[in-house]
């Protein structure tokens, strides 16, 4: 108990006593997918388009538009966009002045980024159709509530907002319409360091940390080395590890998987962002979410998830749901030195059954929870390789056990 309360102390926050009146606007449902919040929006005049909820992008961002969506827009200039990973650069066209209908909310006046180039496969990624990424915009002027148990989001007016009670509230830092806060690293060896992150939505991960800068962080013990995901800018390489805790708002989440990106994949949030790290949404769909962005505070309690393990890639590769025929997830990536790899699976191969589980019917999420979960079983996989079938065992093993 003494070491808890250090730790409040520490993150400077305060326990919410008050009543539970409220002021609300309006409520709407979501899809969970993943850990990934996933709304119905309308763009102007536009047919229903589906975003996934990404506060740490400032502006809204078309990543793919289907042949049966309808979407009118007035383009003025061409940027390129700058995020985290290294290799390509990022073009994207700019339309000022739109109008997002996302339930009974309108959002107006809204600047909207068109991807020249479909990047993040977010469609195949999550097995879901998938238009882009609504950014920060829509935590701007209310408070915003995220019930990932009820999947609902309910808008209050914030001047007449009560918090309810049990609640921790937590200081934001506003920059360019993103939300930071500070977060506290329990490392293997050393005292716990502060890390300002920047609280992201729409990063599935549960926290990366960089090691650079004057918060000293060290590497946990064990460690995986190799590819943590897609940036804008590239893919993100480095080490992921368990570190022994996070404490958000003074609530720890226990021995998380965290990532450690090599300096080069994060270069430009070095140079443009005064932050050590990101929270991602594996962290934040373990809370009860009430983001006050008007007041630079965001209220927080443990929901039903809190508690459950951290999971990671134990296979070590990764997959897309193909969107053509023959409509089977594809293998795109392999972790070398990866149980996966160690089982003779090549980038480019076809899940056909995974654990008798049909790899064409089957959503791909749930087939990614067989490939997440360190297991005493083997992971029995059907594969088509250039029209051939092959049988492949995965040896299940936690590389990052004690």
């Amino acid at each position: 108990m003494r070491a808890f309360f250090i730790i409040v102390c520490c993150l400077s926050i305060q326990t919410v006593v008050a009543g539970n009146r409220q002021s609300q606007i309006t409520s709407l449902p979501f899809e969970m997918v993943g850990t990934y919040v996933v709304v119905t929006v309308h763009i102007n005049t536009s047919t229903p388009l589906r975003f996934i909820l990404d506060s740490g992008l400032s502006n809204t961002m078309i990543t793919e538009v289907g042949p049966a969506d309808s979407l009118s827009l007035h383009f003025s200039d061409k940027v390129r966009i700058k995020g985290l990973g290294a290799g390509r650069t990022v073009e994207a066209l700019v339309s000022h002045g739109n109008t997002l209908e996302v339930g009974r909310m309108r959002f107006v006046n809204q600047t909207i980024h068109l991807l020249t180039e479909d990047l993040f496969n977010l469609s195949e990624l999550t097995g879901y159709s998938i238009n882009g990424l609504l950014g920060s915009d829509f935590f701007q002027d209310h408070v915003v509530q995220i019930d990932y148990n009820k999947r609902r989001i309910t808008f209050y007016e914030s001047s007449s907002f009560e918090v309810p009670r049990g609640y921790v509230a937590v200081p934001l830092t506003i920059r360019q319409q993103k939300m930071y806060t500070e977060v506290l690293v329990k490392q293997e060896h050393g005292k716990p360091r502060k890390a300002t992150v920047l609280l992201d939505t729409g990063a599935e991960l549960t926290a990366w940390l960089h090691l650079y800068g004057e918060n000293e962080l060290t590497l946990p013990g064990k460690t995986i080395y190799g590819y943590i995901g897609e940036g804008i800018n590239g893919p993100i390489t480095g080490h992921f590890g368990r570190i022994p805790g996070l404490y958000v708002g003074g609530w720890k989440l226990d021995r998380p998987v965290v990532s450690f990106p090599d300096s080069a994949t994060i270069v430009d949030m070095l140079r443009d962002e005064a932050r050590e790290g990101t929270l991602g949404s594996q962290a934040l769909s373990r809370f009860h979410l009430i983001f006050d962005e008007p007041n630079a505070l965001l209220y927080l309690k443990p929901n039903h998830r809190h508690r459950r393990p951290f999971n990671y890639n134990v296979a070590g590769m990764d997959m897309i749901k193909q969107s053509e025929a023959p409509f089977l997830p594809l293998i795109y990536h392999v972790r070398e030195g990866s149980p996966a790899h160690k089982a003779g699976i090549q980038s480019g191969d076809l899940v056909v059954t995974a654990n008798n589980m049909n790899g064409f019917s089957t959503d791909i999420n749930l087939l990614r929870g067989l490939m997440d979960k360190p297991t005493h079983t083997p992971l029995r996989l059907t594969l088509l390789r250039n029209g051939l079938t092959i049988e492949a065992t995965v040896l299940m093993k936690d590389e990052l056990g004690d």
